[in-house]
């Protein structure tokens, strides 16, 4: 009886866990996004893959290549392989370790009081567990715990950090779209502008204008033509930099190029979101994981305070002759538990808990951080929805009255009713408004897809690999990464 009554016991302390309750912190931002009618649409927008708010095949493309070669994504998914060995290493202590050995000596006895010395052989072999703790407080399983969160809190990393990717790649493709469409509205410039030196040029020599304005014309050449270097080293240096973040070389088979006016991007997500979609993002979701990490440590610092009961055993045969040793007779077994109750220390355990605590104040306070930023991303986004496609409009508007007038300037120079400088004047406004509509548009859809990031849009089907082996809680199972 005293067996099963002391193995009730054990089980029953070991049942303990002073691991304290996690209380996440509510968000710390208002329950709406401003810009917002009321109306809670658009949940699903959190999980909108990348092809639901960007149908640019080349986009998509280099998109891929960048998940298959970026160095940084890389590093995330390694770091998720790390943290599971580390899980791994640490959720095997709640299991007892059991090894076997195999054994042999040889001795010999000098002899004594007229007897000859003596050779003795020695066989054995026994099965053995050494010192595996009772855990009597749960110090060990909060600390797999611990151990468990920080897993899944790496792979909410790898998420977000694939989720950080896709908008980077967008962000340097579009950019350098804008760079190669201010190239050629460079080279478009430069070529109207050529054909007003030579208006001017025919006009001095039929003499209906003097020199002052061929000069001027001149200047105004050369600084179209300063303007196109410009844009041309603009447009290999955002090459540069979306090979960076794509990781390799474009393929020459891409699918052609599509203009930023003719991008299908879906420029305006649905208005009425809740807050409370933040927490869909992994970034977010990393955080509550840390925190929960940094909870379990509070819990294995606490039971550091009480006894730690561990246990030695072995089981096993030795015998003089190896033929003789699995005999009955000649079975050995030893049970060693050992008991240690901290007396004093100095005060360690008193600041490894002080430390717990702080790291768990610290974790809190990330996360809600977390959360106002990602909800000062999604105002922001929200803000340039509601205003940009109003002034793309306006600024089209813009433009098209600037080349009526340069049209109705052009043709008053022409016929002396006007000087060189009311020409010059409206040309260089031209060209300002559609430089300034090229980059609104750009704008427009890089803040589509930061609002898209800033949402976690596509983070539903970000998954690291290996990440669904262990339920939410669970200690066990963790499947391998690939």
């Amino acid at each position: 009886m005293r067996l099963p009554c002391l193995s009730v016991l054990i089980l029953t302390l070991s049942a303990c866990s002073l691991i304290p309750p996690l209380e996440t912190p509510k968000p710390p931002v208002p329950p709406v996004f401003p810009q917002s009618d009321g109306v809670a649409e658009g949940a699903g927008v959190a999980g909108l893959p990348l092809a639901g708010l960007v149908r640019d095949p080349r986009l998509l493309r280099i998109v891929d290549l960048a998940l298959e070669n970026n160095r940084d994504l890389r590093l995330a998914l390694l770091n998720v392989e790390e943290a599971r060995s580390q899980y791994g290493v640490q959720d095997a202590d709640t299991l007892p370790g059991v090894d076997t050995q195999a054994s042999y000596s040889r001795e010999r006895t000098p002899g004594s009081g007229g007897r000859s010395a003596t050779v003795a052989d020695q066989h054995g072999m026994t099965l053995g567990l050494n010192a595996f703790e009772i855990d009597l407080f749960g110090r060990v399983r909060a600390l797999s715990a611990a151990a468990l969160e920080r897993y899944l809190a790496s792979g909410e990393g790898y998420r977000a950090a694939r989720l950080t990717l896709v908008g980077a790649v967008a962000d340097a493709y579009f950019a350098e779209r804008l760079a190669v469409e201010h190239h050629a509205l460079a080279e478009r410039t430069l070529a109207d502008w050529r054909q007003s030196l030579e208006l001017a040029r025919d006009l001095r020599r039929s003499g209906q204008s003097g020199e002052g304005d061929v000069v001027q014309a001149e200047a105004q050449v050369a600084l179209a033509e300063a303007d196109l270097r410009s844009r041309e080293r603009a447009v290999s240096q955002a090459g540069n930099a979306l090979r960076l973040v794509v990781g390799t070389d474009l393929p020459a088979d891409l699918p052609a190029a599509l203009r930023l006016d003719e991008q299908p991007v879906t420029t305006r997500l649905p208005a009425g979101l809740p807050s409370d979609l933040l927490l869909n993002r992994p970034d977010i979701r990393q955080a509550e994981r840390t925190l929960a990490a940094a909870n379990a440590d509070v819990g294995a610092a606490r039971a550091a305070f009480f006894p730690r009961l561990s246990l030695t055993a072995a089981f096993g045969f030795a015998s003089p002759t190896l033929g003789a040793l699995f005999q009955s007779s000649h079975n050995a077994w030893n049970v060693s538990p050992r008991l240690v109750l901290p007396i004093f220390d100095g005060g360690r355990l008193d600041a490894e808990l002080d430390l717990a605590k702080a790291r768990e104040k610290e974790a809190v306070a990330h996360y809600e951080k977390a959360i106002q930023t990602a909800f000062r991303e999604v105002a922001d986004g929200l803000a340039g929805s509601a205003t940009l496609d109003r002034q793309i409009e306006a600024q089209s508007r813009s433009v098209a009255g600037t080349a009526r007038a340069v049209a109705l300037a052009e043709a008053r120079y022409r016929a002396g009713l006007e000087g060189r400088l009311a020409l010059l004047d409206a040309q260089r406004q031209l060209q300002a408004g559609q430089q300034t509509l090229l980059s609104l548009r750009h704008e427009e859809i890089a803040n589509a897809v930061a609002l898209y990031k800033a949402l976690g849009g596509g983070s539903t089907d970000v998954r690291a690999p290996g990440m669904g082996g262990p339920a939410e809680g669970d200690g066990r199972g963790a499947g391998p990464v690939q």
